[in-house]
């Protein structure tokens, strides 16, 4: 248990979550097939074996070296304060000592030598693409976290209200035949519909169905009594609502009598 609550309070930077990791490695992976595939920087004269055995290992490393690298540089606020100024930090702290890396696997792989001119042209380079990679992670992973906090749908029942009574409180829903009587922060009218279909669609509105012909929002009750064995329900409007004894008991248990 605590190691999985290590896992959720585990902050991962610009990256996001353990899943916006694991989407940038990946798309790491896929972007190092592509050069591979493709014979970029020269490379075409290179077998597609050992291009795949340069860049993927090379891309997968770099998106490792630049998740724990960012997350020093953000820590636990990723959406906090001078946001330009840590994606540059953060990039310069992944691009300066992965050129090293890339000048190693450049030796290793293809032999070659660079002198200090060389060498600080390839630093620039990989700076500038972590610096373009640091970014693009933060901006993705604000979004996600922005998504997860955006509020829910209205209930669907909201869209059935007359246009006189359109951004109204719903306190209640009566049943009068085939017709609903709604009980509105705006006044009264009636819908054609089932109550029913009615409770299904308000759903996300705090309520319960409190009699066969009644359905009450707890925000709408202005008083609740109870005498002869029976609870009735006094709404905002004034109007009275009767609590049958097979809803009785879920009211009770909501603390609404």
């Amino acid at each position: 248990m605590a190691e999985a609550r290590n896992l959720k309070t585990f902050s991962w930077g610009p990256y996001g979550d353990r899943a916006g990791f694991l989407r940038s490695l990946l798309v790491a992976v896929i972007a190092g097939g592509f050069l591979a595939f493709s014979g970029a920087f020269g490379m075409d004269d290179m077998t597609l074996a050992r291009r795949l055995a340069y860049w993927i290992p090379l891309m997968a490393a770099g998106t490792l070296w630049g998740s724990l690298a960012a997350r020093l540089v953000f820590g636990a606020d990723p959406d906090g304060s001078r946001m330009i100024a840590r994606i540059l930090a953060a990039g310069l702290l992944i691009g300066i000592p992965f050129t090293g890396v890339v000048w190693i696997t450049n030796n290793l792989f293809m032999g070659s030598q660079i002198g200090p001119r060389q060498a600080l042209s390839l630093c620039v380079t990989v700076t500038v693409v972590s610096v373009v990679m640091v970014a693009i992670n933060a901006l993705v992973a604000r979004g996600d976290r922005r998504a997860a906090v955006q509020p829910p749908a209205p209930p669907r029942f909201l869209e059935r209200l007359p246009l006189k009574l359109r951004g109204a409180e719903v306190w209640a829903v009566e049943s009068e035949d085939h017709y609903l009587r709604l009980h509105t922060s705006k006044g009264q009218d009636l819908i054609l519909l089932r109550l029913a279909d009615a409770v299904a669609e308000l759903e996300g509105i705090e309520g319960t169905q409190v009699h066969r012909s009644w359905w009450v929002a707890r925000d709408a009750i202005a008083d609740a009594r109870r005498g002869d064995g029976r609870a009735t329900l006094t709404l905002k409007d004034g109007s009275e609502v009767p609590v049958s004894r097979t809803y009785a008991k879920i009211i009770r248990e909501k603390g609404w009598i």
